[in-house]
């Protein structure tokens, strides 16, 4: 039997299969990878990077060619489109740093021509200065994997796959995850966590760790 080659930078698909293998958090069933499930995953997630590669190039078209004397209606069409695009690269397969980087880029310019219009109203330039602060966390978030699958409106992660997917990242993913939740989302989470490990066989000890450091972030 061959052994199955897993990509550097995964994507989506792929990555998930990844979260399950050898994972006694999820169904036994789903814990052993074939190598179909593999390639089909890779090829799925090569087919959404082309189309996402063409997309980002039509965009950064765009925004370049903005003129000066754009309407804010456009203005606006082009930052929402670029911030979904960062949150696109954050889940594609390979490296897209160099495409996240390109994106705040854009960005950045896209928020001059803003303020250009806002000129010296006070109120709008702080309303601008709080969305600036908001997207940067929400950027940082997205450099988790964990998140980016999450917020992905056809994310591969099914309902019941969330609270193995979150017991099974990092503590530092797991606590960028929580942010996305609220404080009934949390305690709905942790309560079936506790059911989730009582009937699970050889629980890793990090997956106990991960729901302590669950009920800790509830707390906070």
């Amino acid at each position: 039997m061959s052994s199955l080659r897993f990509s550097t930078f995964p994507g989506k698909r792929e990555r998930h299969l990844l979260r399950k293998q050898h994972n006694p958090l999820f169904p036994q069933a789903e814990r052993r990878i074939t190598e179909s499930q593999l390639e089909e995953a890779q090829r799925l997630d090569h087919e959404e990077l082309v189309a996402f590669i063409s997309h980002f190039r039509s965009l950064v078209h765009e925004a370049i060619q903005l003129p000066d004397s754009a309407d804010s209606e456009l203005i606006l069409s082009i930052k929402e489109r670029l911030d979904q695009t960062y949150e696109q690269a954050a889940r594609m397969a390979d490296d897209q740093r160099e495409i996240r980087e390109g994106v705040e880029k854009l960005v950045a310019v896209v928020m001059q021509a803003v303020r250009k219009g806002a000129g010296n109203d006070a109120v709008a330039l702080q309303e601008l200065a709080d969305e600036e602060a908001a997207r940067a966390a929400h950027y940082a978030l997205l450099t988790y994997p964990l998140v980016a699958d999450l917020l992905d409106p056809e994310s591969v992660i099914a309902e019941h796959e969330l609270l193995p997917s979150l017991l099974s990242d990092s503590p530092e993913a797991l606590q960028a995850a929580c942010s996305l939740f609220d404080q009934p989302q949390l305690e709905a989470l942790i309560e079936a966590g506790k059911a989730l490990l009582e009937e699970t066989a050889d629980v890793p000890d990090e997956a106990r760790a991960r729901l302590q450091e669950l009920a800790r972030h509830r707390n906070n």
